[in-house]
């Protein structure tokens, strides 16, 4: 009966996706290697996903293709045949998620409370986990309690393979290293190219070299582009040009991390690098970088009283303004003020002293 009394033998942690999301899960998951150093750990998750939790010490990971329809749970489901965990953490609060749920064999079944079970992700699970805090990391560390675990804090620590950190390496010179990720898979998070260009320039102007990353996806590419065309001051564009590991390995080396709400912010997290972000559509409270929360220039709670009458505390915690253009409310001046803040309160221009 949980909570176990003592460790566990296996379990099975289900978090298809997002990258943002799967980075705050090995948090849990480091967690609970701390307290049971000898509980078998699988992790399913996507196979894009896969290849960067892949390099996590101690624990399985079996990718999952989210593309390939039935043949996918088919192919997860033969290759769980005649396995049983002593419980599923089931951390996705998502219809395909619960459906791959089913080929998982497990004495318990641990899900979102009801509140945050989306898409009846309550119907699949058992045991109901209230969150610990209001961010999604501290949401996903409800699971840490309800198995036993005694130290439920958020912590990172994620290995970064020697040749990713050889090659990140080599794009560093004697600056300040700043790392602009422009877009967000969903273009409406995104902030705008003069904004962007803009910022590129006070950085430069304070002496720092600038990379603009991203994924290939073709939205991505193009703000990159439009980007590099507005300033002749990105000494680099990376956009569509790294795997997930050389891109955890480059933000490892990098001074600061610039991004809307995307998953190189919360990359950033696994490896102690600052991150200022800019959000509009979702709270920054729930969603914003875990450790530089402080730092986040947010129009979320303007965009969502003129839209909805009606401050963060009086709606739902998931709430997302729906305005496509609520981020065009972020101000030049807001993020160079920000900027200039986080570079001075974690002394990122020292190399230039």
């Amino acid at each position: 009966m949980l909570p176990f009394s003592s460790a566990p033998q296996s379990l099975c942690l289900l978090r298809l996706s997002a990258i943002g999301d799967c980075c705050h899960a090995v948090a849990l998951v480091q967690a609970i290697q701390r307290q049971w150093p000898q509980t078998r750990i699988t992790w399913i998750t996507g196979k894009a996903e896969a290849g960067l939790l892949q390099y996590l010490p101690g624990v399985e990971v079996i990718p999952f293709d989210k593309n390939s329809g039935w043949r996918g749970y088919v192919a997860l489901w033969r290759q769980l045949r005649g396995r049983r965990f002593d419980a599923l953490l089931h951390m996705q609060a998502a219809l395909r998620a619960s459906i791959a749920s089913l080929g998982i064999r497990a004495r318990y079944r641990l899900g979102f409370e009801r509140e945050r079970a989306k898409d009846g992700q309550w119907l699949f699970t058992g045991v109901k986990v209230p969150a610990l805090g209001e961010h999604v990391a501290d949401g996903f560390m409800g699971f840490a309690r309800a198995l036993g675990i005694a130290d439920g804090t958020p912590r990172w620590q994620f290995p970064l393979d020697r040749v990713h950190q050889a090659w990140a390496r080599a794009h560093r010179d004697q600056r300040p290293l700043l790392l602009l990720c422009p877009a967000s898979s969903k273009a409406y998070k995104n902030w705008h190219a003069e904004g962007y260009a803009a910022l590129v320039e006070h950085a430069r102007s304070k002496g720092m070299k600038v990379i603009l990353i991203g994924s290939p996806a073709t939205q991505e590419r193009a703000l990159a582009e439009h980007i590099c065309r507005l300033t002749g001051g990105v000494d680099d564009n990376l956009v569509g040009t790294t795997s997930l590991p050389q891109l955890l390995a480059l933000i490892s080396v990098a001074s600061l991390v610039v991004a809307p709400d995307t998953g190189p912010a919360h990359m950033a997290t696994l490896v102690g690098t600052p991150v200022l972000g800019l959000y509009a559509h979702h709270n920054p409270v729930r969603t914003g970088p875990y450790l530089c929360r402080d730092y986040v220039v947010s129009a979320y709670s303007e965009a969502l009283l003129a839209e909805t009458g009606k401050t963060p505390d009086q709606l739902p915690w998931r709430t997302r303004v729906r305005d496509p253009h609520a981020m065009a409310r972020i101000t030049i001046e807001q993020v160079t003020a920000q900027f200039d803040r986080i570079c001075r309160d974690f002394n990122l221009l020292q190399e230039l002293s």
